[in-house]
Parts: structure tokens; C-alpha cells; sequence
């Protein structure tokens, strides 16, 4: 008996001891809980009870040379509902019926979805936001946005490129310089109770938004109206394809003008700017059109450039020292090349010339002497020398590169082909920067846009940089290159280029597309102006023009009649 009390003795002392343990882990716990981790947890209850919508910052502003603004914002609003907080549902379902035009379907589905916030609509004019507010109906949220407003429509269109629903850029300088004018979206904070009605009492709480910065670029918007309404006139009159104009500084890559008709509505991104017929379109038919219409020829696309890719064969023959200014050739329209008889434009060919008046006449045979006196190994070794295997890096998205063929498969047809600009294939862009680098004395520039970063008051913030590689030819080349250049113009083939009083530097071009059965051209002219010290470099692509296509007389005159009317407004003398 006594053995028994003294074992249930010791067991109520366990359970005792163990209860005291419990109580003490318990309270340790408390102690953890309340003391330690007071401050997240009461975080988390906060969190609980809050509801927050988000402040759109305004994007930063796109400006041209000249400080006018290309790209700005439009003060809109987002409507919303919270379903927890709407007493009176056929009301809101009625008003948002009448101002905001959406079916009755449409706002009952919104009013009776059960969600911490609903987005009825966004991109709502400021004034109809206003009008809604005022209605004071429980449940209704107007907030302010903002939206991407372009003031000059198809201006440049391929070149800013535009925005989507959410104020993200989409393509050209929107997309690539997203990091820089978007914003940090600003919120606002409500306190709720258990059913997630708003305490009034507490009011709200915001958190501002911090705008994007504004980035200054060289394009000049007279100029550009001026090349785009060029490139228009010559797509009508030639019932051609498209037009692309680029104009640049071939000093320092400062592009002062990027024109490709047809343009598109900057307001209106995603209607057609052709007669397609979009309603027997299926989705990826019309992505697919979309994509095709934003495309920068000048930069996206590739094409053979024919005749002015003359200017790197002579480059690369002066530099190696295979052809001099006075060398002879004879013509007699045409070059046999192992088993193929190559024509020179004309068929009765050009006689007795020497090499600058080779260039002046355009002449094939003369520049397929160059190539082969130069070699596949040689050739190849100025093509990556020039810097045409690789991209320009310009700050615009999606550029091509080149297409040519491996060194290894170059045979003396090949070679010869390619020392007259066809056979391979590169884009609008390429070319000018390539030119530019031996116009200008040897400095491989890197065409772009953009030239400065500014905050929402004016005050700088960052200054763009952009790679240059020296030493691409000598200054003797360069010299010789700009003189033959400039008797292209002033006495050959370029002469629709020529303008009185200044001295005019260029090539002309007239191409053929694939398949050649086709009869497809692609007409063009490069030129540069004053051919002794070059301040700005214009290149003209008419894709595939109608009726007469020869670069000479339908692409040249076009950038003289541009340099007629910028240049006095640039201020470039001679």
C-alpha cells in the first residue's frame, strides 16, 4: 500500500514538473512572439488590413535637337470597383454604363466580381474620370494614369516607336531606352476592416510617384519633316514600295534624320497602314502585319546595295595599293571571270578610262579588276577591317547584320560580284556608318540618337557616350576616296546630286532583288556634303520603284533637293 502512494507520488511531481515545462515553453513562445517579433508580425496584421493601387509616374518626354518634345504624356484615369464596398450596385452598374460606354453585361460582370480591386477601364480622358468622381458612389475608384501622346502622329514613327496599355515601350527608342523614362509608379495605401470596408476615419495614404527622365535626342524634327515628306513624294511619283532616308553627321554618328515611308500613327500604333482588309485577317496574320509596318527598313532590313558599295571596294584597293588615281582600264562591257562573262551597266561598254573615271561611269569591269587585283584574302580582310561583319551597335532595337558569304566559299565569281555590291547583303545603316569612316578620315563611329538625360526640371543627368575606333584607313585614302566621290557628282553619274555653290560628294546604285526573274530594283544614292570636310551624310533607298529605277536619276535628286533646303538651315556653308 505504502509502495503505491509513494509511485503515485512521484507521478504527480512528473506531470506537475511537465506542466511547469509547458507553461514556461508557452510563455517563451509569448515572449518570442509578442516582444521579439512584435514588429513583423504587426507588419503582417497591417498588411492584412490594407489595400493599395498603384500612381502611374509620368514617362519622361522624348525632345529633338531643338528642344521640342516628340514624345509626351496625357493625363488619363483607371476606373475600378471593390466589390466589398458597393451599396448600391444597379447604380454603379448604370453609371459606369453611360460614361464609360461598356456594355450592361460588362459593368454587371465587373460590379458582382468578388476581388480586393476590379479594373473596369483604363486610359479613361481626364474629364470623363472627373465626371465619374463626382457621381460620390461607394465602391467607385477613380485614379490618375497617364498616357503616351505623340504630337506630331506619324512623325518619325519608326524611329520613337510607342507604348503599350501598361506605358511600357514596345519598340524603337520607347523599348530601348525603357530603363531611362519610365518611371517608379507611386501607390495608394487604404486601411480595411475584416470585410474589407474601407476606415474612413483613417483616410488614406500615398506614396508619390517619381517621374521617368527625359532623353534629348539629335534627330531634328525639321529635318525630318523635311525627309519625310522627300520620301513621300518619290514613293508616289514611282509608285514604289517603300522609302528610306537616313541622314547623319559622319563626324560624330549624330543621326539628324531617319525617315521610312509608309509611316504609321504613333496615336494609333495598331491600325493598319495599308488597304488590307483586317476583319479576314486570323490574330497572327494581323501580329504579323503589325510587326511588318513597325519594321525600320534603314535598320531592320537588309538589301544588296549595288553600285555604292563601290566606295569599300576602291577604299580597300587605294589602301592595299593594288589601283592608283591614274591607273588604266579598258571597258568593253563586260569582264569574263572564269565562265562567266560579267556586263558592265553598259552593254557597249566604256573604252579607254582610267580609275577615277571608272568611278565616275559606274563601271563594273574596272571595279571587278580592283577585287580581284586584291584578292579573296585581302578583300575579306578590309570587309572586317571597315567593320562590316559586325553590327553598328546604333540604339535602336533589332538591327541585321550583314550577310556574306564564308571566306572559304569565295571563288573569283564570288569575289568579283561582291566588288560591285552584289551577292551579299547589308543594311541602310551599315553602309552610311561604313562610308562615314572613310569620309571622315579613318574613326569608325557608332551611329545614334541619343545625346543626353535629363530630370523632369532640366537638370543634366547623364551625357551619352558611344564607342569610336580609329585608324580604319589613312587620311591619304580618305583624301582620295572624297575626291573621286566628289567627281562622281560633279562630272559622272551622280550628277543629279550636284548643287551650285557646294561641293557634293557621292555613288549612286541600282540593285536587283531575288529572284532576279522578278524584275524587282531597289534604287538608291549616297551623298555627303562639303566633300572636303563631310558634316552630314544622306543615304536614299526607293524599294521597288516603277517605270525608270536607276539610282542616279530617281534617288540622287532626292537628296539633293533635301541638302538644298536643310543645309541653309544647318547652318553648313560650301
Amino acid at each position: 500500500m505504502r509502495k503505491n502512494r509513494t509511485y503515485h507520488k512521484k507521478k504527480t511531481v512528473i506531470v506537475f514538473a511537465a506542466c511547469v515545462c509547458m507553461l514556461a515553453g508557452l510563455m517563451g513562445r509569448m515572449v518570442y512572439l509578442m516582444v521579439i517579433r512584435s514588429d513583423y508580425y504587426a507588419q503582417k496584421a497591417e498588411e492584412l488590413h490594407e489595400r493599395e493601387r498603384d500612381i502611374k509616374a509620368a514617362r519622361g518626354r522624348i525632345l529633338d535637337a531643338k528642344g521640342e518634345v516628340l514624345a509626351d504624356n496625357k493625363a488619363v484615369c483607371t476606373i475600378s470597383v471593390i466589390h466589398s464596398q458597393i451599396k448600391e450596385p444597379e447604380k454603379v452598374a448604370a453609371m459606369l454604363v453611360k460614361e464609360l460606354g461598356i456594355s450592361e453585361e460588362t459593368a454587371k460582370k465587373r460590379v458582382e466580381t468578388v476581388s480586393a480591386i476590379e479594373r473596369v477601364k483604363t486610359n479613361v480622358e481626364k474629364s470623363v474620370g472627373d465626371k465619374i468622381r463626382s457621381y460620390h458612389l461607394d465602391g467607385v475608384k477613380v485614379d490618375e494614369d497617364f498616357k503616351r501622346d505623340y504630337p506630331y502622329d506619324e512623325l518619325a514613327s519608326k524611329v520613337l516607336g510607342f507604348t503599350g496599355g501598361d506605358n511600357q515601350g514596345i519598340v524603337g527608342l520607347e523599348i530601348m531606352y525603357e530603363d531611362i523614362l519610365r518611371g517608379i509608379d507611386g501607390k495608394i495605401l487604404t486601411t480595411t476592416d475584416a470585410r474589407g470596408v474601407e476606415i474612413s476615419e483613417l483616410g488614406e495614404s500615398r506614396v508619390e510617384p517619381v517621374p521617368g527622365y527625359d532623353l534629348h535626342i539629335s534627330l531634328d524634327k525639321n529635318i525630318q519633316m523635311y525627309a519625310q515628306q522627300a520620301a513621300e513624294k518619290v514613293m508616289e511619283e514611282k509608285g514604289a514600295e517603300a522609302v528610306s532616308i537616313l541622314l547623319m553627321n559622319p563626324q560624330n554618328g549624330e543621326i539628324y534624320a531617319n525617315a521610312n515611308v509608309p509611316e504609321f500613327n504613333l496615336n494609333d500604333p495598331f491600325t493598319l497602314n495599308t488597304d488590307a482588309d483586317t476583319s479576314a485577317m486570323t490574330d497572327q496574320e494581323f501580329q504579323d502585319a503589325c510587326n511588318q509596318m513597325w519594321r525600320n527598313r534603314t535598320i531592320n532590313d537588309t538589301y544588296e546595295p549595288g553600285s555604292t558599295f563601290k566606295i569599300i571596294t576602291m577604299t580597300a584597293g587605294l589602301s592595299q595599293g593594288v589601283v592608283h588615281l591614274d591607273d588604266s582600264f579598258f571597258c568593253p562591257g563586260y569582264k569574263i571571270v572564269e565562265d562567266r562573262r560579267i556586263h558592265c551597266h553598259k552593254r557597249t561598254g566604256h573604252g579607254a578610262e582610267n580609275f577615277v573615271q571608272g568611278a565616275m561611269n559606274s563601271c563594273n569591269p574596272v571595279f571587278i579588276e580592283v577585287g580581284l587585283r586584291l584578292g579573296v584574302d585581302n578583300y575579306y580582310k578590309y570587309f572586317k577591317q571597315l567593320g562590316l561583319m559586325k553590327k553598328t551597335g546604333i540604339d535602336l532595337p533589332g538591327e541585321a547584320g550583314t550577310i556574306m558569304h564564308d571566306k572559304e566559299k569565295i571563288g573569283e565569281v564570288e569575289l568579283a560580284t561582291i566588288s560591285f555590291g552584289q551577292s551579299f547583303q547589308i543594311t541602310p545603316v551599315q553602309l552610311a556608318t561604313t562610308v562615314s569612316s572613310i569620309i571622315n578620315g579613318g574613326t569608325r563611329v557608332t551611329p545614334h540618337f541619343g545625346v543626353k538625360v535629363t530630370d523632369e526640371e532640366g537638370n543634366l543627368v547623364e551625357t551619352m557616350e558611344y564607342p569610336e575606333e580609329t585608324g580604319i584607313v589613312s587620311e591619304e585614302v580618305s583624301r582620295q576616296v572624297r575626291y573621286i566621290l566628289e567627281k562622281v557628282v560633279s562630272e559622272g553619274s551622280g550628277k543629279n546630286a550636284a548643287i551650285e555653290g557646294r561641293t557634293i560628294g557621292g555613288k549612286t546604285a541600282t540593285s536587283q532583288t531575288l529572284p532576279r526573274s522578278a524584275n524587282r530594283y531597289i534604287s538608291s544614292f549616297l551623298g555627303f556634303t562639303p566633300a572636303e570636310d563631310p558634316q552630314v551624310l544622306g543615304i536614299c533607298v526607293i524599294w521597288d520603284p516603277q517605270g525608270i529605277y536607276y539610282g542616279g536619276t530617281i534617288a540622287a535628286p532626292v537628296i539633293r533637293d533635301i541638302f538644298e533646303n536643310v543645309l541653309p538651315y544647318m547652318g553648313i556653308e560650301g
